[in-house]
């Protein structure tokens, strides 16, 4: 871990600047709609715009860094990304500002490709997945951090600047301008190539059927599940995803490796990403509108004002930054497949615990730490076991692919959590829940058993994995079945 230090300190850096691009824009969100003219509901298309580039940019990225480099790459998405922001920090209209906050998704391929460099880095080592985890621990740890500082730093800055929201907006734009010095004079390149050519057919195939994808579920949560057309859209982009497979099949060097998904070390991550991302992606929003509920009003709610639903955002944020960094140690006393289950778990116990507990400030307080103790470690964890499950020069495709898959699983949440919390997208960002706006009781019990039942069925995956998964004793073990496939090391 030594050999490493300076290049994750470089790359820790770059995780904060991640973390402030996370954070720093909630609390003025209220302040842009303002600033552009438009109504705070207009503000959910950000993130819909956001998240669906993320999905299309992250596995052509991804590919790229295996075939030219993972630092090229980093550097490259790190370079757009600061373009972007500067464009969010000076664009004159609405459309203009969507565009650049679009293509601020870059940075989703920023910790994929930094475990994608520290993995290909220790291949040498005997403990590599080991090194792997500990550092992802620290980058998680460097992103949460990011994410805290952002969002005080905004809230502060706004009055500061006194509301200049153009200054304001340039903080985390010269902030990703930074990075890309950061990257260029302190990581070092990866060393495997696959070569090759870009797959301009298998991301053409790729693209149209993520994109129907996630656009569908987009038009699902905006226009309701008794829009005949929109599931015509699911079912196109579905449907899309057959060529493509069939497509990438043929190939000896795909966009994405489909016999390496089918792994039995690979399959329960990517799954597992995906269900992660319904909890970590899609329930933040409806915890926020609960915990504005006048509970005096509806009977349900802890009627906080915005500046207390802080202490639940810091609380989550904080046990995640704990339970990545206490990931590490928890693999090395039992495994990195039993860790891996028991943190999914522990998000399923979180999030069932709202189910007969949330009458009060602390109830809630109590189940978000705990949830938030089980998903720091899955950030951590997810990468760097699908760095490890991976040939070595398939480990930048791997890694992407579970930001992907969480992706998709965060814009599947994202409509099936609009369409039971059913008005509260009529929920201002700045006012206080209304009769006419508040979403049922029953919606919010909805979104508690989703996330909670997907964690408890991503724990049951990983248990499918074989014994010895993960971990460097595999690596030498010799048991079959419990290394991954290593033709293409």
């Amino acid at each position: 871990m030594r050999a490493l230090g300076p290049i994750v300190l470089f790359l820790v850096l770059v995780e904060i600047t991640s973390g402030i691009l996370q954070g720093y824009y909630t609390p003025i969100l209220t302040d842009i709609a303002r600033g552009l003219g438009i109504a705070d509901g207009d503000v959910n298309w950000f993130e819909a715009a956001q998240l669906m580039f993320s999905a299309l940019a992250v596995p052509i990225l991804a590919r790229l860094g295996d075939m030219y480099g993972h630092k090229r790459i980093l550097l490259v998405s790190t370079a757009l990304t600061a373009a972007a922001s500067w464009g969010v920090a000076f664009a004159p209209d609405f459309w203009t500002f969507l565009a650049a906050w679009s293509l601020q998704g870059f940075y989703v391929v920023w910790l994929p490709l930094e475990v994608a460099l520290i993995f290909a880095r220790v291949a040498a080592s005997p403990n590599r997945a080991a090194l792997t985890r500990k550092a992802a621990g620290l980058l998680v740890g460097g992103l949460q951090f990011g994410v805290i500082a952002g969002a005080l730093a905004a809230g502060a800055l706004i009055g500061v600047f006194d509301g200049d929201l153009r200054l304001t907006l340039m903080v985390p734009a010269v902030a990703a301008t930074l990075c890309i010095f950061a990257i260029w004079f302190g990581v070092p390149e990866s060393s495997v190539r696959t070569g090759g050519a870009v797959d301009i057919k298998g991301f053409a195939l790729l693209a149209m059927g993520l994109l129907l994808l996630t656009s569908g579920l987009t038009f699902l949560r905006i226009n309701g599940v008794g829009t005949w057309w929109v599931w015509l859209v699911l079912a196109a982009g579905l449907a899309a995803f057959v060529p493509f497979v069939r497509y990438q099949l043929r190939l000896a060097e795909p966009l994405i490796d489909i016999r390496m998904l089918c792994a039995p070390t690979m399959w329960p991550v990517q799954l597992t990403a995906g269900l992660f991302g319904i909890s970590v992606l899609g329930a933040q929003a409806p915890m926020s509108t609960f915990a504005r509920t006048d509970s005096e009003l509806h009977g349900y709610g802890l009627g906080l004002e915005a500046g207390s639903v802080s202490l639940i955002i810091g609380a989550y944020v904080l046990a995640v930054l704990t339970g990545a960094l206490l990931f590490p140690l928890a693999a090395r006393l039992s495994t990195p497949r039993i860790t891996l289950s028991g943190a999914a778990a522990v998000v399923g116990i979180g999030y069932g615990m709202f189910l007969p507990f949330h009458d009060s400030l602390a109830q809630t307080l109590t189940n978000m730490v705990i949830a938030g103790l089980g998903s720091g470690a899955l950030v951590a964890a997810l990468p760097s076991a699908a760095a490890a499950a991976a040939p070595l020069n398939r480990t930048g495709m791997a890694t992407g692919l579970t930001n992907t898959t969480k992706t998709i699983g965060g814009s599947f949440a994202s409509a099936i959590f609009g369409i039971a919390l059913l008005s509260a997208a009529g929920e201002t960002l700045g006012g206080v829940t209304g009769a006419a706006t508040a979403a049922p009781l029953s919606g919010y019990l909805t979104v508690w058993t989703v996330c909670s039942v997907t964690a408890f069925a991503a724990a049951a995956a990983l248990l499918l994995v074989p014994r010895l998964a993960f971990a460097d004793a595999a690596l030498t073990s010799g048991l079959e079945g419990s290394t991954p496939d290593t033709s293409h090391r």
